[in-house]
Order: structure tokens, then C-alpha cells, then sequence
């Protein structure tokens, strides 16, 4: 039996700053792994998206790095009733080694411990991978 020993992930809030060019830079890293996962559609502009959660629950939008590059991205939220969850992306050769449920765990934590009784999650039908990874985790 071999033991596969799990780096734990450094996850952090996605940091709105004052320089433009680490906006841009982080900006087009997180839109790149929604790009990879399958997740950009012609009727959303990212770019928005992420303006809009930089201006509403802002610490609920989360990005995991490993070794200083960023692999993963997740938008919360809470509207006192529900959690949601959005844009959550973990690059696909990151995937499978046990960042996702663990990014997953740690978003789950955050929401229970604001008092979050239910997470509401929305996967698109062409999605067959995240359904199977959804179930198998409950």
C-alpha cells in the first residue's frame, strides 16, 4: 500500500490591492482557471464577476495557491438562508489529488461557522465529472 501525503494548500481571500498590475496579473491567473475548467460562458464576462464579489462578501472569494501559483478559486456566498458556491476551479492536472475536497472542507468550515446551515450547489448538466465528484463527497 502506498501513503500519498497531501501538501496542504495555502488558501487566502482574493486580495483587492491599489496597483493595477497585480489587480490585472492575479485577475487574469484566476480567470485563466475558470477558462481551463470548462466554466466561462459567452453571457458572463469574468471580468465582472470579479469586480462584483471584490464589492459584495469579498471575503468569501477565495484563491489556493501551491508553491506561489495560484490552482484553485472559490466565490462564496451567504444570504443569511443559504450558502452558494460559484467559480469553484481547481486546474485540471491539480485535480484528482485531493485539493478539491480539501478547498471544498475548508469552504464548508467557513460558511458553518457563519452560521450557514445549507450549502445550495449549481452544476451545469455537462459537467458528469464534477456530478460524480459531488456525489461521491456528499
Amino acid at each position: 500500500m502506498t501513503e500519498k501525503t497531501l501538501i496542504e494548500l495555502n488558501i487566502r481571500t482574493h486580495q483587492h490591492t491599489d496597483m493595477e498590475h497585480v489587480i490585472h496579473i492575479c485577475m487574469e491567473h484566476v480567470i485563466h482557471i475558470w477558462k481551463e475548467c470548462g466554466l466561462m460562458r459567452s453571457w458572463n464576462n469574468p471580468k465582472l464577476d470579479i469586480q462584483g464579489k471584490e464589492k459584495t462578501q469579498n471575503d468569501l472569494f477565495f484563491i489556493a495557491e501551491l508553491s506561489n501559483r495560484i490552482l484553485a478559486t472559490a466565490m462564496f456566498g451567504y444570504d443569511g438562508h443559504r450558502g452558494w458556491l460559484n467559480y469553484f476551479a481547481v486546474l485540471p492536472q491539480f485535480q484528482k489529488s485531493g485539493y478539491v475536497k480539501q478547498l471544498l472542507e475548508f469552504e464548508e468550515k467557513i460558511l458553518f461557522d457563519e452560521g450557514c446551515p445549507k450549502i445550495n450547489l449549481q452544476i451545469r448538466a455537462d459537467k458528469k465529472e464534477a456530478i460524480n465528484f459531488y456525489n461521491a463527497v456528499g
